[in-house]
């Protein structure tokens, strides 16, 4: 299994998708093993979670992924 592999998956469909990126925060096993089509054992699945956490913030709630992503529009000339 390629850790860093599954972290850049997780990290580019969050970045496309942002209703994955709150589900992820609510659950992140369950969209990971949705990306990857794997059931990973507790002992494998938790260094990915570690390490999408570390990428995008230790504070990884719905609320501050929601509030990121609509702050994104911004970025763009939307809102």
């Amino acid at each position: 299994m390629d850790v860093k592999a599954i972290i850049d998956q997780v990290l580019e469909k969050a970045k496309n998708d942002p209703s994955f990126a709150v589900d992820f925060a609510k659950d992140p096993v369950k969209k990971i093993e949705s990306i990857t089509g794997m059931d990973l054992p507790d002992d494998q699945i938790n260094p990915v979670i570690d390490g999408i956490k570390a990428k995008i913030g230790a504070s990884v709630t719905p609320d501050t992924i929601a509030d990121a992503v609509k702050n994104l529009g911004g970025l763009f000339g939307k809102q």
